[in-house]
């Protein structure tokens, strides 16, 4: 009885704080980067990406001369991501709303497309705001922000933001259950 209740208060404690207690689902990775033309990829981003799930699928896809850059605050997901062996693979420990500053330090002005699975509802609205904000800046000509979200919250949002160059997509493979939203940045 001990353990079922110690599972479950550090589940609420994930959900908290990671939005989320079970990592992303390979299904899930499949379909956020389904649409993604990897031959033509230089740089790519990934917010939250927490203990790699869709970091992994991302590098086996990646050309070799291409970058990923993953921001991630957390520490013991940041300590994981960077112990994986790949030199296209840099892991920040920084918030996703640096994201200009973090290009301009590894002299980078922009990126083909950003990979996002912050938990937007639980962030602050001025923080998502400014995340929001800043990727569209940092994001190349008809580069694409893909997110997932368990809920359609956000939806207004980024149609906001892109112009209403969005697309919606739906991954009931995974726990829970994920709407993606495929935005692009119509140059």
């Amino acid at each position: 009885m001990n353990n079922r209740i110690n599972f479950l208060k550090e589940s609420i404690k994930n959900l908290k704080t990671l939005g989320t207690v079970t990592p992303s689902s390979r299904f899930l990775a499949e379909r956020m980067l389904k649409k993604i033309d990897f031959s033509k990829v230089e740089v790519l981003v990934e917010f939250g990406p927490g203990n790699g799930a869709i970091t992994k699928l991302i590098l086996e896809k990646l050309p070799i001369n291409a970058t990923l850059i993953c921001f991630e605050i957390n520490d013991c997901f940041y300590n994981e991501l960077s112990e994986i062996k790949n030199k296209q693979l840099i892991v920040v420990k920084s918030s996703a709303e640096k994201i200009e500053e973090e290009l301009k330090k590894l002299n980078l002005n922009k990126t083909c497309h950003i990979i996002s699975s912050l938990p937007l509802t639980i962030i602050p609205e001025e923080v998502t705001d400014e995340i929001l904000e800043k990727s569209f800046h940092a994001l190349a000509d008809n580069g694409t922000f893909i997110q997932f979200q368990y809920s359609l919250t956000y939806f207004k949002k980024l149609k906001n933001v892109f112009n209403e160059s969005i697309s919606l997509g739906f991954e009931p493979l995974n726990f829970p259950p994920a709407f993606v939203y495929h935005c692009k940045k119509v140059g």
